[in-house]
């Protein structure tokens, strides 16, 4: 998988591309701390248009962004997930923790 960190305004985005499983862990808590440390940004959009695999490990990962990010006062979204992606947020129920977008 490929990361990229892209940051507008206030707004910083992780734009995901390939596999999200447990193979990019570190790779994936290293980004999203990057932009948690960053007192500019306030709002973390995880970018899922390029995620062509999810699994249950992916999930956990996202829980623990939200967790870290609300710890933090700052806000998550994740944005432009594909139809098979959003069939997988939709049976974690994950649209009443997320704003999806």
């Amino acid at each position: 998988m490929d990361i990229r960190q892209t940051k507008s305004g206030n707004d910083g985005t992780l734009l995901l591309v390939g596999r999200f499983d447990f193979n990019v862990h570190r790779e994936f808590k290293e980004a999203y701390m990057a932009m948690i440390n960053d007192a500019a940004i306030q709002t973390i959009w995880v970018d899922l248009a390029g995620v062509d695999y999810l699994d249950s490990s992916a999930l956990g990962m996202l829980l623990m962004l939200r967790e870290r990010v609300h710890t933090a006062n700052k806000q998550v979204g994740l944005r432009n997930p594909n139809h098979t992606v959003t069939q997988i947020l939709d049976i974690a129920n994950f649209d009443k923790l997320f704003t999806i977008s």
